[in-house]
């Protein structure tokens, strides 16, 4: 079943999460003591980052992260839940695209979560030559596949149509390269257009921001379920990070406590009594669902669901 026929089937949010791969060299049982203590939760699907190459201190491109496709057909194998995992136009040709689709349909994995990524440089993002430039262009390469046009297709009349649902993300904050809210909603708008089933947001700590977000969606005409994706602040260092890589503002109160916190397990404390807040006023809104950052780490996670669901 694709995501977005799950969430018409409902008839309370859900609860689905995020995880990384495991870094190159280590198990893949780190991925699945971040699921374990989720499963009392029903989670109804589960994403899968991807990580693109890049460049280490000696020049020499390298992948910490690799195994997107297997990670997602182990989960798949092992739990038989439903697995997102995240495909990039950022540091793939059109041509690696392609072969990470085949190998993901020949899995019967046909959930995806397309995105522009971040290429080699955030700051200066530019695709790989012969990549997909924005995240629109992917899904066209999608669309043309499930009609069964490949690359370079020496048997166009015979090629195997594949069965791909896409969701994509949205920014309640804008994306950080969008000149603003409304540029970045109107792109948004051309990738429901282009087949776009679902939106999940990126990360964000105001819940009005993500009213205002879904207000502006709606006037524009976009009417896909639209899913709050949410990271509750784990560490002290986290009040500057998370804003400066994720591009989100922190409310003034929430700022102001995890200031005050002397410790890495003072801030959980208040990063996850303001996760428990915000999710129950987003399922007080009427959300589809939430859906959370694990950053491998499901504990806090675990903690705010106990308290929400």
């Amino acid at each position: 079943m694709n995501i977005a026929e799950i969430i018409r089937n409902t008839t309370k949010p859900l609860f689905s999460f995020e995880v990384l791969p495991p870094l190159k060299g280590t198990s893949i049982e780190s991925i699945y003591r971040t699921i374990d203590p989720l499963l009392e939760f029903n989670p109804q699907f589960i994403n899968i980052t991807t990580h693109c190459e890049q460049y280490d201190s000696t020049g020499k491109r390298t992948r910490k992260r690799p195994g997107t496709v297997a990670v997602a057909a182990a989960i798949k194998h092992k739990y038989n839940i439903p697995v997102v995992p995240h495909i990039l136009c950022g540091g793939f040709t059109r041509e690696e695209t392609e072969y990470v689709l085949i190998d993901l349909n020949f899995l019967e994995i046909h959930n995806l979560l397309v995105l522009r990524g971040d290429g080699r440089n955030k700051e200066h993002y530019q695709p790989e030559d012969g990549g997909n430039r924005y995240a629109v262009d992917l899904l066209h390469q999608v669309n043309d596949m499930n009609q069964g046009k490949y690359l370079s297709d020496e048997n166009p009349n015979t090629s195997v149509k594949t069965s791909f649902y896409c969701g994509v993300a949205g920014y309640p904050e804008k994306h950080y390269s969008a000149t603003s809210l409304d540029e970045d909603i109107k792109n948004l708008k051309a990738k429901v257009d282009a087949g776009a089933q679902y939106i999940v947001t990126q990360m964000f700590f105001d819940n009005e921001k993500y009213y205002e977000f879904v207000k502006k969606c709606r006037a524009i005409g976009i009417t896909v379920p639209i899913i709050p994706g949410l990271k509750p602040i784990g560490f002290k260092t986290q009040v500057d990070v998370l804003p400066k890589i994720f591009a989100c503002h922190l409310p003034e109160e929430l700022e102001k406590n995890l200031r005050q916190c002397k410790t890495d397990a003072d801030a959980a404390r208040v990063g996850t009594a303001w996760s428990i807040q915000q999710a129950k006023e987003l399922i007080k809104f009427g959300v589809p669902s939430l859906h959370w950052f694990t950053y491998s780490d499901p504990s806090q996670v675990v903690e705010i669901a106990k308290a929400v669901y």
